[in-house]
């Protein structure tokens, strides 16, 4: 199992977001009828923040080195 796990975190992050993975599998299991439509809302408004929680962040970084110089 962990050959398995170390062999798809090293191939999927080539290819893949790992946040993207799990927006993509949410979506499946919704089609699949495995999730509700509210619990996929959560999900994606979850993938949202995290992504423009990223932004902002290197955002934030990039103007104080600029700042500083």
């Amino acid at each position: 199992m962990k050959r398995i796990r170390h062999f798809l975190d090293r191939n999927l992050n080539k290819f893949i977001s790992r946040k993207l993975l799990v927006w993509f599998c949410a979506t499946g299991f919704l089609v699949a009828e495995l999730i509700t439509n509210e619990q996929w809302v959560a999900i994606a408004l979850a993938y949202v923040g995290v992504e423009g929680f990223a932004d902002i962040a290197i955002r934030w970084k990039n103007a104080n080195k600029q700042l500083s110089e």
